[in-house]
């Protein structure tokens, strides 16, 4: 062999070494990728995992009468892992998944028992480690899961994974809506309790640790939370839900009636500030009106007639005139430089101010603000500054619109117009819980408070924060003055436009209001929307509430008498008739019932302030020195031990709410009237974040 074929023949061998390897290199890779890829796949997923943060239970939000406005519910998506250790052997997953599938079937009713045995085979053919179940699954549903074939293999290796969530839901729906508000985690600060109270109601998160599986999904390695959350603290709000309820229910119907934009309505408890309902409505079709925006702490705007009593404040205060003073209203125009101010009925001649406010004399508060004030108008506005009225009231609840009082360094006072605007109630904004405030001030015999949504803050029931009413002012004008201002707002409402509002039961104090409101463009001359408003307090000769109603845009008529009057004086009737407090010298009377009226269990206190505000006396409550021949009414006082579960068996749902809350438990409710039936019976131990169901009848 030559030199040259001995060189060939090594190239030859060295290139065929070459390619084999190439080619085993190529077969291996094709083994690896394909052959045996779902084990290094695995093997891959195995070694990624993570801990992920697991959302707490949200705080409850309670009413002041116990109330459960707003609550947690665990809520499960369920998912299944076909390759779990307990159903590993093939003989065993064929042998049940037949019935498994019938009993998903029968009781979710979302797929044949054929559709559901073929969905799990594919599953198991692919092996799929994660694969959707059913959503939105709630606790006592999961346990009639968990007995299902397969599941009940074990808690850890029947293949049954519970991804929980928390389901924030409100029991009373509509009622107090924006005021509770929500979370949204598109927004920052969220919207009412929810997001004013959110990192106390948020509670704390968990860790759960999670393994990556094919197809990017990541998969909880175990059944619980290696860091269990925890659960937040509960909010006692100042909300009254009946009294919500009448007040929503008032204005809604008064809104249809008069063919309104919007309107809202704010009760208020006069000594302790509290607010105990608040209604928002606004049209969103022909006669369909819901809670959009909350006008009462942000809808700010001219207030009108109502604040004639500031305007008749600061001229009392400065000693300018007297309840007596007469002042002349002509033909009920008052011309000033490039305006007449009006009255909407006319002149009623010259009248005493007492009368002026009676009948809500603009050309007479105007004239007598001008008059008085012209040379000086900051000794007008320093009344309204020097108590706060041009402050924000420092709400508990985010969104309050700032007021905008204008004194003579705004760049928009005019030496001829604004004075004499302002004196009506023009030319500045204020929402209706600040204009409600200062009215409350008056009733409170001069102490000006902060409104307050927030009682208390608690956690596993024991309470970490409570909240009073914030002191604004101790006073806003003396005493003499007070008085002066309390007897013209009753005025109002014997004698004046307020008459529709009075009561033979009861005596009512308040003020009407009418204001045209500004287009943003054309001024008033161009929009002719009219805000109805009625701003007021009863009972007058010892004020408990004061309400504000503010109607906007109505169509069928727009005076505050007809339109806002309606709405104050159905609320006030109802909550008169309601509160025995109210009443005066009440006739004791016991009765010697046959019959003895039943009462629901719960907390003896309750029951006894019934039966006293009703005559009926307890069973051992005998006057007299003789012997009882009167069946009395026995009722039983209810004691609960932490950690056991309570009693409500014959409770009514709101006593029955409220010890179940503050044991931690989570209560499901179905039926009305009182319990007859829980589902964890009495005395048992119980654990926070337990689902009880309760059944009425």
């Amino acid at each position: 062999m030559n030199i040259r074929d001995n060189i060939l023949l090594r190239v030859y061998l060295a290139f065929g070494l070459i390619v084999l390897l190439a080619v085993a290199v190529l077969v291996r890779l094709c083994d690896v990728q394909f052959v045996e890829g779902h084990k290094w796949r695995a093997m891959a997923d195995s070694l990624s995992t993570k801990y992920i943060n697991i959302e707490a239970a949200r705080g409850n939000i309670y009413s002041v009468d116990g109330s459960l406005l707003a609550t947690s519910i665990p809520e499960y998506e369920l998912r299944m892992d076909m390759l779990a250790g307990g159903i590993q052997d093939n003989d065993l997953f064929n042998e049940k998944v037949d019935s498994l599938g019938l009993r998903l079937s029968q009781f979710f009713k979302d797929k044949t028992p054929k559709e559901y045995s073929r969905y799990l085979r594919s599953a198991r053919r692919d092996s799929a480690r994660y694969l959707l179940i059913k959503r939105k699954v709630g606790y006592q549903e999961l346990k009639v899961v968990r007995t299902f074939p397969l599941y009940n293999v074990g808690k850890y290796t029947g293949g049954l994974i519970a991804v929980q969530q928390n389901k924030r839901i409100r029991p009373f729906k509509f009622l107090a809506a924006r005021t509770i508000g929500y979370k949204n985690e598109n927004v920052a600060n969220g919207v009412g309790l929810e997001g004013a109270y959110k990192e106390y109601i948020n509670g704390e998160s968990g860790k759960r640790l999670v393994q990556r599986i094919a197809g990017g999904v990541w998969m909880p390695v175990n059944d619980e939370a290696e860091v269990a959350p925890k659960e937040g603290a509960d909010i006692i709000s100042t909300i009254d839900i009946n009294m919500q309820d009448l007040v929503q229910s008032a204005l809604e119907k008064q809104l249809k009636l008069s063919d309104a934009d919007h309107g809202t309505v704010i009760l208020m408890e006069v000594g302790s500030g509290e607010v105990r309902a608040v209604a928002n409505y606004t049209r969103v079709s022909k006669g369909v009106y819901e809670e959009k925006f909350n006008y009462a702490i942000g809808g700010s705007q001219d207030p009108g007639s109502t604040f004639k009593l500031a305007s008749y404040m600061a001229l009392l205060e400065d000693k300018k005139v007297d309840t007596n003073t007469l002042v002349a209203t002509g033909d009920g125009t008052y011309r000033i430089p490039g305006h007449t101010i009006k009255d909407s009925h006319g002149g009623i001649g010259t009248v005493t101010v007492m009368k002026a406010f009676e009948q809500s004399a603009n050309t007479a508060v105007a004239k007598l603000v001008n008059a008085h004030y012209q040379d000086n108008p900051s000794q007008f506005t320093d009344h309204l500054y020097k108590i706060h009225m041009n402050e924000k009231l420092d709400l508990q609840i985010p969104g309050e619109a700032r007021p905008v009082i204008k004194n003579p360094s705004f760049k928009s006072w005019n030496k001829n117009m604004t004075l004499p605007q302002m004196a009506y109630g023009y030319e500045m904004q204020i929402t209706p819980l600040q204009m409600l405030a200062f009215y409350n001030a008056v009733a409170n015999d001069g102490k000006y408070i902060a409104p307050i949504f927030v009682k208390e803050i608690r956690r596993l029931g024991n309470p970490i924060e409570q909240f009073h009413a914030r002191v604004i002012a101790d006073r806003i004008c003396s005493e003499k003055t007070i008085k002066k201002l309390q007897a013209m707002l009753e005025s109002v409402v014997t004698k004046g436009t307020g008459k529709l509002m009075g009561s033979p039961l009861y005596r009512v104090a308040g003020k009407t209001g009418t204001a045209q409101v500004a287009d943003g463009n054309g001024g008033y001359k161009r929009n002719k929307s009219y805000q109805a408003s009625f701003c007021g307090y009863f009972p007058a000769d010892k004020p408990k509430y004061s309400i504000i109603v503010s109607i906007n845009g109505p169509k069928n008529g727009y005076y505050g008498a007809t339109v806002a009057g309606p709405v104050f004086k159905e609320i006030a009737d109802r909550i008169y008739a309601s509160d025995m407090e109210m009443y005066n010298n009440i006739p004791e009377r016991l009765v010697g019932n046959t019959t003895n009226p039943e009462a629901k269990a719960g907390e003896s206190k309750s029951v006894k302030r019934v039966y006293n505000a009703l005559g009926v006396k307890a069973l051992y409550a005998a006057r007299s020195n003789g012997i009882d021949t009167n069946n009395g009414v026995a009722y039983e006082e209810y004691n609960t031990i932490k950690g056991l579960m309570p009693n409500v068996n014959g409770m009514g749902l709101k006593n029955a709410l409220y010890l179940l809350g503050n044991a931690g438990l989570k209560a499901r409710v179905k039926g009305s009237g009182k319990v007859i039936s829980q589902s964890i019976p009495a005395g048992n131990k119980i654990g926070k974040g337990l689902l009880v169901q309760i059944d009425l009848q």
